[in-house]
């Protein structure tokens, strides 16, 4: 009976844990409809996205309208929905 009580206390605890915190413990998002990427000139350029693709780094690389970007992360903006 003890185990069950201990049990539920865990649950409950890690549940308020997760619960209370503002982040997403798991994302599962991995369409992006459209793209805003600014380049190192200044240019943004913003279209539908063919494919993406993470690199460790931060690097992203983005193929709107048949052109291959290469970028860091910050210097992008991906839209899903």
């Amino acid at each position: 009976m003890k185990k069950w009580i201990y049990l539920i206390i865990v649950t409950a605890l890690v549940c308020m844990f997760f619960g209370g915190c503002n982040k997403q413990i798991l994302d599962l998002t991995y369409t992006f409809n459209k793209a805003i990427i600014q380049l190192p000139n200044g240019e943004v350029i913003e279209g539908k996205v063919q494919s993406w693709k993470y690199y460790e780094g931060d690097q992203l690389q983005i193929v709107i309208d048949g052109t291959t970007y290469l970028v860091h992360s910050s210097d992008a903006v991906l839209i899903g929905g």
